[in-house]
């Protein structure tokens, strides 16, 4: 496996725009992102269900297993770790993750990409 190829930071919208557990999608350098405010941080996976093919994560249900943040496909209900983007439920499935951080009241993105 190669290492992530990391790109630039993105500034997307101030903090307070992102409404706890619930998501929004953004558009970073031609890639469509979902990014999550949850009580355990900032998240950004892609906004593309790997399992319909449909850009709809961002639409999803903001929840937790077992202490995990999670998001669930409004699809098909396949549950994705926000730390990771891994499936829970379908081993070797998994969506793109992103870094998310907030600086000076900022939400910024720096998409990973696989090289």
């Amino acid at each position: 496996m190669n290492p992530a190829i990391t790109l630039d930071w993105t500034a997307i919208c101030p903090v307070d725009r992102l409404e706890p557990d619930r998501g929004v999608a953004a558009l970073v350098d031609g890639v469509q992102v979902a990014l999550f405010r949850t009580a355990d941080g900032l998240f950004a996976i892609d906004n593309r269900d790997p399992v319909s093919g449909a850009y709809v994560l961002s639409r999803g249900i903001v929840g937790s297993r077992g202490g995990v943040p999670t998001v669930a496909s409004p699809l098909h209900k396949q549950v994705y770790d926000l730390r990771t983007g891994h499936c829970l439920d379908l081993p070797g499935v998994a969506v793109a993750r992103h870094d998310a951080r907030c600086r000076d009241g900022l939400v910024e993105v720096r998409l990973r990409q696989e090289g």
